[in-house]
């Protein structure tokens, strides 16, 4: 599959999917979580409490992992699991861009200073399950 072939079906997963998991290290050891993300050719935002443990284990460790997709359907599903990096990011722009009404259980509005993103910038995106395909691996540079 060629690279931009591989690059649109990764996109058009994590564009269809919303929900995720979150992985990042606390103690040397996996600590994952659910979380909401959003897609901007292929680096991803989620909202997140600036005072959160996620907070602190990014900046001890900034090596992170994503699952999005596989929802549902089950064993048909395809899905995308991206290995990069993340840091903090309170821009103004993105949080009027991705704020949600729903955000008011944690958040004041958008000018709260509380409500933070994590960025994550994608090394390497692998798309599994993709009809039985082997999995497929793209490589970005950053």
């Amino acid at each position: 599959m060629s690279k931009l072939t591989l690059k649109e079906k990764v996109v058009n997963i994590i564009s269809n999917h919303r929900t995720g998991i979150l992985s990042s290290v606390e103690n040397n050891k996996p600590h994952a979580r659910y979380m909401t993300f959003y897609n901007d050719d292929l680096t991803l935002y989620t909202p997140t409490k600036r005072d959160t443990e996620k907070i602190d284990e990014i900046e001890h460790n900034p090596f992170v992992s994503v699952l999005l997709g596989y929802e549902e359907k089950g064993q048909s599903d395809a899905y995308v699991e991206i290995s990069g990096t993340s840091t903090m990011t309170d821009l103004q722009t993105l949080k009027d861009q991705f704020w949600d009404e729903s955000f008011k259980k944690w958040f004041d509005g958008p000018d709260d200073p509380n409500y933070v993103f994590l960025q994550i910038q994608p090394e390497t995106v692998r798309i599994l399950n993709l009809n039985g395909e082997p999995p497929e691996e793209l490589t970005l540079e950053n």
